[in-house]
């Protein structure tokens, strides 16, 4: 448990988030005294996807909400590295404070997180998106990540046959490639496949998770030669492939994004009304935070790793742009079904996915 509590610290918090508006804050679990703090990269919280969602989670835990953050400073917080360097004295700094549990959110953290953990047998530490670091002191959550990629992609198709899209195209911007994005493009493209086998398809890696002006730059020159609609899984840096998506589709354009982790349907508002996002992947972070918080309290944290599959409702697709008919819609719960019942079976990996048939197989996704 953090033993030290800054007074500052506790005033800032309770300014931050309207303490002195006179508004009654959510109930919280003040009882269990239980205190985390989240360690993300550059993009932070803020970046309306990944680290957005773990955030919600510890929100969703203490009985807080996004505008009402009222245990931040005191019960939990989060500290942003604006570079990786910045990675194990962060996790240092987290361990020397005595927090209950330290979450990382992404697999770029796993050296840094071994480093730490390695020394530190007592501390309590979780890593979203990663299996293998394999320390009895770390929870380990991953995610089905190509289950819901694959409803996502079999939306976009359904869509453009919707529209009577002539050989319509589509893309994938994903962040740093690796293995957990890897499931998210192919997952993407199995979808679209199925629907459409002769489909073209294109993929573009931005390098970062925090560089939109990368992957806006991409869209538009993607959006310009004809591809239909777009899929990121890049953080933050997918938010220039909404914004593209949004200038273009108020000026008429159809052209399409979509999401990713959280539903991003309100970032892709061009309009009071319409939005350029057609679904988002719902990737649920928050039920591993919330998922490992309740370990700690109750006692019964272990180093295991959990899978949040589309069974476990770990993973999904967003429903809330009335452009997805309901057609379509009848058409992803019958194939969600499927999934579930194992009956629709999807590669994870590029290397499994290039033995369908009609595969692509010159993806840059890379599965180490």
């Amino acid at each position: 448990m953090k033993k030290v509590l800054l007074m500052g610290a506790v005033l800032a918090a309770l300014v931050s988030c309207g303490g002195g508006s006179g508004q009654t804050p959510p109930a919280r679990q003040e009882s269990s005294g239980i205190t985390v703090r989240l360690l993300t990269d550059a993009s932070g919280i803020d970046d309306k996807s990944f680290n957005a969602a773990a955030w919600r989670g510890i929100l969703q835990y203490y009985g807080d909400t996004w505008d009402n953050a009222a245990g931040r400073g005191i019960s939990y917080d989060v500290v942003t590295a604006q570079s990786q360097d910045m990675y194990i004295p962060n996790i240092q700094q987290a361990t020397d404070e005595g927090y209950d549990l330290i979450i990382t959110t992404g697999f770029t953290f796993a050296d840094a997180l071994t480093e730490v953990a390695a020394k530190n047998p007592d501390q309590h530490y979780m890593i979203v998106d990663v299996d293998w670091v394999g320390l009895p002191n770390v929870l380990q959550a991953v995610f089905a990540e190509h289950e819901g990629s694959y409803l996502v992609g079999v939306a976009a198709a359904l869509k453009a046959a919707e529209d009577g899209i002539q050989n319509p195209r589509f893309g994938f911007i994903g962040g740093i490639a690796g293995a957990t994005i890897t499931k998210f493009e192919v997952g993407f493209y199995q979808g679209v496949l199925s629907v459409m086998p002769g489909a073209r398809i294109d993929d573009y890696y931005v390098g970062s998770w925090d560089d939109p002006a990368s992957a806006k730059s991409q869209a538009k020159n993607w959006y310009d030669s004809g591809v239909y609609a777009i899929y990121s899984a890049a953080g933050a840096s997918g938010n220039g492939t909404i914004a593209q998506a949004k200038e273009y589709r108020a000026q008429g354009k159809n052209v399409w994004a979509i999401g990713v982790d959280s539903d991003q349907h309100a970032e892709g508002l061009y309009n009071s009304t319409d939005s350029a996002v057609l679904t988002s992947m719902l990737k649920r972070v928050e039920s591993s935070t919330l998922y490992a918080l309740n370990t700690i309290q109750n006692g019964s944290f272990r180093g295991e790793t959990i899978t949040f599959d589309l069974k476990a409702e770990g993973v999904g697709y967003a429903e809330t742009n009335p452009e997805l008919s309901p057609s379509i819609k009848a058409r992803l719960e019958d194939v969600k079904k499927q999934i579930v019942a194992g009956t629709i079976t999807i590669a994870a990996t590029n290397a499994d996915a290039q033995k369908l048939p009609g595969f692509p197989q010159n993806l840059k996704a890379e599965d180490d």
